[in-house]
């Protein structure tokens, strides 16, 4: 028995390489070839899904229509602090939302529409804006002129955005592999930083800020402590710090704070 098992081997080496003495007789070119079960995802159920007339993110407006522009101050609490609209889905499934305040000007709003409406697939898949078109004036001098003289004219308008705010909504027949490229490349150029949500993620950020207030085990909280000017604290901290518990701006600024 071992002669014929012998001729039968190097049979079976030299038909599947004639290098295979190299590395010792049972480290050759022969494969063993197994089978097995390979289970799949069950894909989504989009029968419920219904798509607007017009899907596509629409044209918004350089310059508000108003019969007479007024000049504004500058005004910096219209993007400090948590936003109180537009903080939830209405009716996409993914989102681009905004970690931090800021201002969008037309160039960023038209960058995202034509982004989105170039590479989303119509037929399945609707955008849907959460922000306003420009309103903000923003005034600038002309360069080279002296100090004073009043307030320069109007250059251009943006739109204030706070941080938890959607700037837009993407859904339809779509899952989120197939769209978390495309906002993704739009949020790393916002102004301010931005991420890409779904409703679970946004559902698990909520429960988990919510899970840490609750099991929190230290007794001086930063509310507690600045409210009762502790060492004199109140003497650093700014009326936002005093609101918001140094969680959107300041000088005690931590995002992830109880």
């Amino acid at each position: 028995m071992i002669p014929s098992f012998k001729v039968a081997f190097g049979r079976v080496a030299g038909v599947f390489g004639a290098h295979s003495h190299q590395h010792g007789p049972l480290h050759g070119h022969i494969k063993i070839l197994t089978a097995g079960l390979k289970t799949y995802e069950v894909p989504p159920d989009f029968s419920n899904v219904v798509l607007p007339d017009k899907p596509k993110l629409k044209f918004l407006n350089k310059v508000p229509n108003l019969k007479k522009a007024k000049k504004e101050m500058k005004r910096l609490r219209d993007i400090q602090g948590p936003a109180k609209a537009a903080n939830s889905f209405s009716t996409g499934e993914f989102a681009i939302m905004a970690l931090g305040g800021g201002y969008l000007h037309w160039g960023h709003m038209e960058m995202m529409r034509l982004t989105i409406n170039r590479k989303m697939d119509a037929s399945t898949t609707f955008a849907k804006w959460r922000i306003n078109a420009p309103y903000k004036p923003v005034t600038r001098k002309g360069l080279g002129q002296r100090m004073g003289g009043g307030k320069g004219a109007i250059d251009h308008y943006v739109t204030p955005v706070r941080c938890g705010r959607f700037i837009l909504e993407v859904g339809g027949k779509v899952e989120l592999g197939e769209v978390e490229g495309i906002l993704t490349q739009i949020a790393k150029k916002l102004p301010f930083p931005a991420k890409v949500v779904t409703r679970e993620s946004l559902a698990e950020m909520q429960k988990k800020q919510e899970e840490m207030e609750n099991s929190n085990q230290n007794p001086w909280t930063f509310k507690d402590i600045v409210q009762g000017n502790m060492m004199g604290i109140r003497k650093y901290t700014s009326p936002f710090d005093l609101a918001n518990h140094g969680r959107y701006t300041g000088r005690f600024l931590n995002p992830g704070r109880v």
